[in-house]
């Protein structure tokens, strides 16, 4: 995408093709526009189309460009907040639903795949959250003391059991979460939107919103070459919003993160780094992740930007890690490099606004997109349909509110961490 394979990196590569789509042209209505070809967009036009609505899907580049075609593909339950902390920030009641929504949410992404037959690389095998030293140990036993007293499937491994997990010895435990696993993110994007089109979406690509307004009951959304009238919006554009929806992007912190593909490792290599497939990450303040794709490809990241001094610094910093965490790799080649953009709200917590009668949306996944996104299309969805009323969301309505030193605090997460790769490939 854009004609820059630092964009979208071995996705892109190995993805199957999307379908058949092209800009809007000309005024054509709906029940539902939906503004966003990530996750949420299309969960919510898959679920409303089932339904029986009509729908409209409005792209600004191509489906799965923004963070839906550029994440590490681990399908994750929960947030980063730990879950005992959800009901001091969310309230009980929205605390506890959130916890229940996104406890459950890969259990939806595997559902969908299974139902609609994504050829998207799916792994089953959990998550293993890698404690690095005592620290890291002591919280990921938090975590798992939290999760486990409402009944959800985590263990603490201890190192024993990790190191044959994962291939290596560098970490004190882990914690494996089995409600989780990983995926081709891109695939999954590029198979929800095959599976919109067949429910009867008309999805257009290329098609950046540029304005909208109230005319009567209806809204119009319009685009430099064509227009929407629908009774419903939804905003589904979240970290990489422009135009009228800028705000979203505006209210949170952007914080850059890159992969690094090897070239398959063949199969006796691939035997002693992560056997069962699990995504990996740990308990770091600049992590690392980790896991394996389909074809045997070790992909590596962390926070950073690949470009100018960063592309070597954090290129350096990947090689010299991967040797110390997996010895018995070598000198193993790189086959692809990207890097995105992570939407981060400052209590690391998504959001649900309601910008006008009619026009809602989600944001702020904080790094955790693939299962939020797909269940918060449903809800919206369902709120939409008349299912699930605004009383019942499992999140309440919010002000998009931009957070101070904004800009600021993006310049320091990438120049931090090109220092502390810096440093640490020195090390």
């Amino acid at each position: 995408m854009l004609n820059d394979p630092r964009s979208h990196g071995l996705w892109e590569k190995t993805a199957p093709q999307p379908p058949a789509t092209e800009p809007l042209a000309g005024h054509v209505s709906a029940d539902v526009v939906v503004v966003g070809g990530g996750y949420t967009g299309l969960s919510s036009a898959l679920h409303l189309a089932e339904a029986g609505s009509s729908v409209v899907l409005l792209e600004a580049n191509e489906i799965g460009f923004g963070g839906a075609g550029r994440n590490v593909g681990l399908i994750n339950a929960g947030m980063w907040v730990m879950p005992d902390d959800l009901p001091g920030e969310l309230g009980a009641i929205h605390g506890e639903r959130l916890l229940d929504l996104l406890g459950n949410a890969p259990r939806l992404v595997m559902e969908l795949i299974d139902k609609h037959g994504f050829a998207c690389e799916l792994e089953r095998n959990g998550t293993l959250h890698c404690a690095v030293g005592p620290a890291g140990l002591k919280e990921i036993e938090e975590r798992a003391r939290q999760w486990g007293k409402r009944g959800e499937p985590v263990t603490v491994l201890d190192a024993k059991e990790t190191e044959r997990r994962i291939g290596s010895a560098a970490y004190a435990g882990a914690l494996l979460d089995m409600r989780a696993g990983t995926l081709q993110p891109l695939a999954y994007a590029r198979g929800l939107a095959h599976a919109v089109i067949k429910a009867g979406v008309a999805i257009y690509t290329g098609s950046r919103v540029a304005s909208t307004e109230k005319s009567g009951t209806k809204w119009v959304v319009s685009t430099d070459a064509g227009k929407v009238s629908a009774n419903w919006i939804v905003v589904a554009t979240d970290a990489y919003s422009t135009g009228p929806w800028e705000q979203v992007r505006n209210e949170q912190v952007h914080l850059p993160y890159f992969n690094f593909a090897t070239v398959p490792l063949g199969d006796n290599l691939a035997k002693s780094v992560l056997p069962g497939r699990e995504g990996a990450w740990d308990t770091k303040e600049i992590l690392s992740s980790f896991r394996m794709d389909q074809a045997g490809r070790l992909v590596f990241g962390s926070v950073g930007a690949l470009r100018n001094t960063g592309l070597s610094v954090h290129k350096n910093w990947a090689r010299r890690s991967i040797r110390k965490l997996f010895p018995q790799l070598g000198e193993i080649p790189f086959e692809c490099e990207w890097y995105g953009k992570i939407g981060m709200t400052d209590n690391a917590l998504p959001r649900f606004h309601k910008f006008a009668p009619n026009v809602v949306g989600f944001s702020g996944y904080n790094g955790r997109g693939i299962a939020p996104g797909t269940v918060f299309g449903k809800v919206l969805a369902g709120h939409i349909l008349g299912h699930i009323p605004e009383a019942d969301l499992p999140l309440p309505v919010t002000d998009v509110i931009e957070p101070s030193f904004r800009t600021v605090k993006e310049m320091w997460y990438e120049a931090g961490a090109q220092a502390a790769h810096f440093v640490g490939a020195r090390v």
